[in-house]
């Protein structure tokens, strides 16, 4: 059985385990009968936040299907130039209407690979015919020599990071709100008149000495006095501000709506808050990997002289990993750097080589900048930290869906520095070889001063085996972290070491049956019905209403009379099924398809419209 093959079975067992139980719902989240969410604030008054907007060009948007425009073939020796020349002939080429140059195949066959390869220009993918181990069938990028040390095998992106600190003149204007609670997606500010609705902007919370008071110096302790040496490690003024990278989708006076929420509450009196728009010149759009294998040559063992990064994708957006293995890395199979908006789906990184210690081994890694991106359906073997934020208070939003650890050295976790908005859903540990494998805690002075690692972070319906794994979780001054619906021998708020810090929100441990499923998907779902609505107001055409507890969709339809295909399509873009009608309503079944996102395409010989669903 391969790897995919076991993560198909796996969903499936768990799927038919979830189902068996009897049905229950978060007391801070309740589902309406038509799915509709309502949120109930926690005894702080904090609510769970919309994870929804992770993922390529801010979730629930298909895959592009990009169209080949270079093939190529293995070369004898190296063929870091043989693949590089076919990336510039592509990106030489015109931009299309979607922003898509095209993609290069390679050919199945062995690549030795003894530099870096850049896809630096927007609109390229880089795409093999599988990512087995057999170069007969799969198309294996092998990473050979350590010429320069520990470089990055493969960056999409550019290697300067655009993380959009570097302010525009005359764009800033500060929130004038006393309070923006977490998850909010509006607030005021004092010069509306700056903006214009679809205008980039940074919501930036300024890290001063009233915040690092009010969340302890981050709780970590003062130094040792025995030790003199040790350095103070305690956050300081200036050391982590946090900063949202958001759209404007509507103004109303000086009101300002944003795609997606903030991830912690922004207090003025603490932290006078003030958004600006960036200077983004430089960032790459639309790049991606697709089916194909990264591997590393390695002595094995605690062998370091080898390629480091596998895959790291560096200020870029909308971007995407799908179907894609990396192998014997030393640090990660796919790193994330100043990147948003991008999807990483059924990927496998496993069994890195390299001493198993710190900034080693973190198998899928958002790194600093890193926001809204979504991995889904991954698998990690063999890691130290096999999904984990390594990114301090720039990294939020991310999500890590229907994920599976094998075999994980240390944990999953927000790793250090204030992480905001991180989500587990439905991640699954196996084969445990420790009992602590999922946290969202103070690492207190773990590595440089580590502190709260995460805030208003959610795991929610994650698996470490009842009889046997641990979930640290506690509360942040100011914040609140989550478990919901986890199964774990002990869900504690002292992993590590005998601190005080309190425990965080637990709710239905061991406890099957959890409504909604998936909080991602919920939400997902939710979001694109609304969308849909609002659409349908605007404009004749279409509306959806899925009905997926009867296993079919409901079509409403203004083209009575006319002509009308409706074809559902997957997020692969395969055709699952298609009618025609001439009536102004149809039913869809549902019924033969698997869970996951789909397209509903309403075509006329005028117009073509396309709307969204979540099976389930």
């Amino acid at each position: 059985m391969t790897i995919k093959q076991f993560l198909v079975a796996l969903s499936f067992i768990v799927s038919g385990y979830v189902f068996a139980q009897t049905p229950w719902q978060s007391t801070l989240l309740s589902v309406g009968n038509d799915g509709s969410l309502t949120y109930k604030p926690d005894v702080d008054g904090f609510i769970l936040p919309d994870f929804s907007h992770a993922g390529y060009k801010g979730g629930g948007v298909e895959l592009p299907i990009v169209s080949t425009v270079k093939i190529i073939s293995p070369i004898v020796g190296d063929n870091t130039s043989n693949i590089q020349n076919a990336i510039d002939y592509v990106g030489n080429l015109p931009l299309d209407g979607n922003g898509i140059r095209g993609a290069v195949l390679l050919q199945a066959g062995k690549y030795d690979v003894y530099g870096t390869i850049y896809v630096n220009k927007d609109g390229i993918v880089l795409r093999g015919i599988g990512d087995g181990a057999n170069p007969a069938t799969s198309t294996i990028i092998y990473a050979r020599g350590n010429n320069p040390a520990q470089r990055d095998v493969l960056i999409l992106g550019v290697t300067s990071q655009i993380n959009g600190k570097t302010q525009l003149s005359g764009t800033k204007s500060f929130i004038t709100d006393n309070i923006v609670p977490v998850g909010s997606f509006t607030f005021n500010v004092d010069n509306a008149a700056l903006y214009q609705v679809g205008d980039r902007i940074i919501v930036y919370h300024p890290c001063t000495q009233k915040w690092i008071d009010a969340v302890n110096q981050g709780g970590v302790p003062y130094p040792d006095p025995s030790a003199p040496t040790d350095p103070d490690e305690r956050w300081v003024v200036n050391q982590l501000p946090i900063s949202y990278n958001r759209f404007i989708t509507n103004i109303s006076g000086n009101q300002i709506t944003i795609d997606a929420p903030v991830f912690y509450t922004l207090k003025n009196s603490i932290s006078a808050s003030y958004i600006y728009k960036p200077n983004v010149d430089g960032l790459i759009n639309q790049v991606g990997l697709e089916n194909l294998r990264i591997d590393i040559e390695t002595l094995g063992g605690e062998d370091e002289d080898h390629a480091w990064q596998a895959a790291r994708f560096k200020s870029c957006e909308n971007s995407w990993a799908k179907n894609c293995t990396f192998i014997h890395f030393g640090q990660s199979g796919i790193i994330t750097e100043a990147c948003t908006r991008s999807t990483f789906i059924d990927c496998s990184a496993i069994d890195p080589v390299a001493i198993i210690t710190g900034e080693r081994m973190y198998n899928f890694n958002t790194y600093v900048y890193s926001q809204l991106n979504l991995f889904q359906n991954c698998y990690a073997r063999n890691g130290r930290h096999h999904y984990v934020s390594n990114g301090t208070s720039s990294t939020s939003g991310n999500v890590f869906l229907r994920c599976v650890s094998d075999a994980v050295n240390n944990s999953n976790e927000g790793h250090r520095q204030w992480t905001q908005g991180m989500l587990y859903d439905n991640h699954k540990e196996i084969n445990l070889i420790r009992d602590f494998v999922l946290g969202l805690y103070n690492r207190v002075n773990l590595g440089t001063g580590h502190g709260w690692a995460a805030v208003h972070s959610v795991l929610w319906n994650c698996d470490v085996t009842s009889s046997y794994g641990k979930i640290a979780l506690q509360k942040p001054p100011t914040g609140q972290n989550y478990a919901i619906g986890c199964f774990a021998k002990s869900i504690t708020g002292n992993p590590i070491s005998a601190t005080n810090f309190p425990l965080g929100f637990v709710e239905g441990q061991n406890k099957g049956g959890l409504v909604p499923n998936s909080l991602y998907e919920s939400q997902l779902a939710n979001r694109l019905k609304l969308t849909a609505i609002k659409q349908t107001k605007k404009e004749e055409g279409v509306s959806i209403f899925p009905s997926l507890a009867k296993n079919e969709i409901n079509v409403v339809l203004n083209t009575k009379g006319i002509d009308t295909l409706l074809r559902v399509r997957n997020s692969t873009g395969h055709i699952e099924s298609e009618i025609k009608t001439t009536d102004n309503q149809a039913v869809i079944s549902t019924n033969k398809l698997s869970s996951g996102l789909y397209f509903l395409e309403c075509i006329t010989e005028n117009k073509t419209q396309t709307l969204k669903f979540l099976k389930k």
